[in-house]
């Protein structure tokens, strides 16, 4: 099939959505009008609340801006971001970001982020919650106690001094994702971010980190829970030690 070549902004933003209907238009708005003029992807899981619709809608409004890519069913936010990556290195965009569509990500901060790339601060910037001037908002004691001792855990294991290496608040240059096998990703859920920012970093890549406020979500419902925190901390030991990083570089097999 022949691949549409775009000519268009060098900076695609990745919204994965399941049922967000109610932050959809919000968040894509305020994306749309940053001023590095970023391109928008909606990945949506077969939202049954009309989420695929109003995107449909609003892209008749933004020619060009916003595109959509449809899934049968929900199988994973690593999986849905992997299908974005890859339709992005099919459109030749420069850099590719990937954030939540409830807000808990400052769209404000994407400008500073993709600029990390574009002056070529960092291969990967990161919107950090632990790194200084970051933090969140709005938590319950609980939920940010298991937060932060993941990422020290994280920190631990790998061997990245990535201060919040679960963020999913991520800016990439074109070359990183390109370089990467992303077939070769394991993890669908939470552990998704740390083994994205794991395979850059064993690749050699630069990875920086700009502070950002997180609020919890206010419209809609929490994806998150204790098991997947549960499930993402077993798997990164499994990650570190009992795979080599070989095999997240494309033509190598390990």
């Amino acid at each position: 099939m022949h691949k549409q070549i775009r000519v268009l902004s060098p900076h695609l933003v990745i919204i994965p959505t399941y049922n967000e209907i109610e932050n959809i238009e919000q968040i894509i708005r305020a994306v749309l009008v940053r001023n590095c003029l970023p391109d928008v992807l909606i990945v949506d899981d077969g939202s049954p609340d009309g989420t695929a619709a109003k995107v449909k809608e609003m892209a008749q409004e933004f020619k060009d801006r916003i595109h959509l890519l449809e899934r049968k069913e929900k199988n994973g936010l690593g999986r849905a971001y992997i299908a974005g990556f890859k339709w992005a290195l099919d459109q030749n965009y420069d850099t590719i970001t990937e954030m939540d569509a409830d807000f808990s990500h400052p769209p404000e901060k994407i400008d500073e982020l993709i600029g990390q790339l574009t002056t070529d601060k960092s291969d990967v910037a990161v919107g950090s919650r632990y790194t200084h001037g970051g933090g969140v908002v709005n938590w319950p004691w609980f939920r940010l106690f298991l937060s932060r001792a993941a990422s020290i855990y994280v920190q631990l294991i790998t061997g990245m001094g990535i201060k919040d290496p679960t963020a999913g608040f991520v800016s990439y240059k074109r070359e990183v994702l390109s370089a990467i096998n992303l077939d070769s990703i394991k993890f669908v859920g939470y552990a998704f971010q740390i083994e994205m920012k794991y395979a850059a970093y064993r690749l050699g890549y630069h990875i920086s980190e700009i502070p950002i406020l997180f609020p919890d979500r206010e419209k809609g419902k929490s994806k998150m829970h204790i098991f997947i925190i549960g499930e993402a901390l077993s798997g990164v030991f499994a990650m570190r030690f009992l795979r080599s990083y070989k095999r997240y570089k494309k033509n190598i097999s390990a």
